[in-house]
C-alpha cells in the first residue's frame, strides 16, 4: 500500500493554497517555491483539480488559483480522487485476482483497512487540517482581512 507522490504532493498543493488563498488567486509558480514542487507538475495537479471543480483558475496579472469551494467542503479523500489516485492496501487493486486461483487469504483484511483509510480521508478536510494541526495562515493585512470576513460571512 502506498499513496503516491501524486496524491501526497495534490494535497499539500490544495493546503497551500488554503492557506495562501484568501487575498486572492494564488500562482503557481508561489507554491512551487514554498512547497519545492515541480511548477509542471503542479500544472498537471492542478487541471485535474480544477476539473473536478475543487479549484477555479483567474487569468490575467494577479491571476492564479483559489479553493472552489469552502475549505469544510473539501475533504482530502477529493483532493486525492481528484488526480486519479486511490489509497488501496491490497494487492490485487481490489480485483480479488490476486493469485492466480483467486482471492488471497488477507483479502478481506487488506481491504477493510482501504475502506478504513478511504473513511478517514473523508473524514478530513481543508479547514480541519488548519484547525486540528495547528497550521498557521499567514498575517492578512487590516484591508485584506475585512475584506475576507465579509466573504466568509457570504460563504457561511
Amino acid at each position: 500500500m502506498k499513496l503516491t507522490t501524486k496524491g501526497r504532493y495534490a494535497v499539500t498543493a490544495m493546503l497551500d493554497l488554503a492557506l495562501h488563498g484568501q487575498s486572492g488567486p494564488v500562482s503557481l509558480a508561489e507554491i512551487s517555491t514554498r512547497q519545492e514542487i515541480s511548477l509542471s507538475y503542479l500544472e498537471q495537479l492542478f487541471s485535474k483539480l480544477r476539473k473536478q471543480g475543487l479549484v477555479a483558475s483567474t487569468r490575467g496579472p494577479g491571476g492564479g488559483y483559489s479553493v472552489a469551494r469552502n475549505l469544510s467542503e473539501v475533504a482530502v479523500s477529493q483532493i486525492i480522487s481528484a488526480v486519479n489516485e486511490s489509497v488501496d492496501a491490497t494487492q490485487c487493486a481490489g480485483k480479488e485476482n490476486c493469485h492466480s486461483h483467486g482471492r488471497c487469504l488477507t483479502h478481506d483484511l487488506w481491504d477493510g483497512l482501504s475502506e478504513q483509510i478511504e473513511e478517514f480521508l473523508s473524514s478530513v478536510s481543508l479547514q480541519d487540517m488548519i484547525d486540528r494541526h495547528c497550521v498557521k495562515r499567514p498575517p492578512l493585512s487590516p484591508g485584506i482581512a475585512q475584506e475576507s470576513m465579509l466573504i466568509q460571512r457570504r460563504l457561511a
